[in-house]
């Protein structure tokens, strides 16, 4: 992908952190403010669909043979194993986002953002962290929606996905998601650097 400027197409905007640290509240309500300008890639996993999720919405559901299908055929940006299910990021998901000129959001975790970064996606990226593990702890068992080892390798991981997120350069901005609208404020910023843009959207 070209530098910015030289294309018409917006950058993709990386957005990783924690799970449970918020960035899928962030990543909502930057598309509902700013309708037809932000589209989330939708992501493949093997894990299975929780409550109301549907397939080719949230993630596209597949097997574990389809997934590592497609890691064969080179189908993925990026993916990853999280406990024991798999995670990706498919190239015809980041290309359906910018035939329709829109920017195209990455939810994706630690190892997926190494991948990005040896790819030429010419992306932005954002790292949403909780305040502190205790809290990102409380915020995990408070969803109701993961047993206790999920919980605890999620915790684990959280501790790496910090600790790396500590590397310089590593991510164009870093927020700590701790007062939910300061935080939003910074995540909007950061997406829409435009400040007249944003000043539009709030009238």
């Amino acid at each position: 992908m070209a530098p910015t400027g030289t294309t018409s197409q917006p950058r993709p905007i990386v957005v990783s952190g924690p799970s449970g640290g918020g960035k899928s509240t962030m990543i909502t309500r930057l598309r509902k403010h700013y309708p037809g300008r932000f589209s989330l890639s939708v992501s493949h996993t093997t894990r299975a669909p929780r409550g109301t999720e549907k397939n080719g919405v949230e993630y596209n559901f597949v097997t574990k043979e389809d997934f590592k299908k497609l890691v064969d055929e080179n189908g993925f940006i990026e993916h990853a194993q999280f406990g024991s299910n798999l995670y990706g990021t498919s190239v015809q998901a980041v290309k359906d986002v910018a035939e329709k000129g829109q920017a195209c959001v990455l939810d994706i975790e630690m190892e997926g953002v190494k991948q990005v970064k040896k790819t030429d996606l010419n992306a932005r990226f954002l790292f949403l962290q909780p305040p502190s593990v205790e809290v990102l702890e409380k915020r995990l068992r408070g969803r109701g929606t993961d047993k206790e080892d999920a919980i605890q390798q999620r915790l684990k991981q959280a501790e790496k996905e910090i600790e790396y997120a500590k590397t310089p350069g590593v991510h164009d901005k870093i927020i700590v998601n701790d007062e939910l609208e300061k935080a939003w404020m910074e995540f909007e910023a950061f997406c829409v650097p435009d400040e007249t843009e944003r000043a539009s959207r709030k009238q």
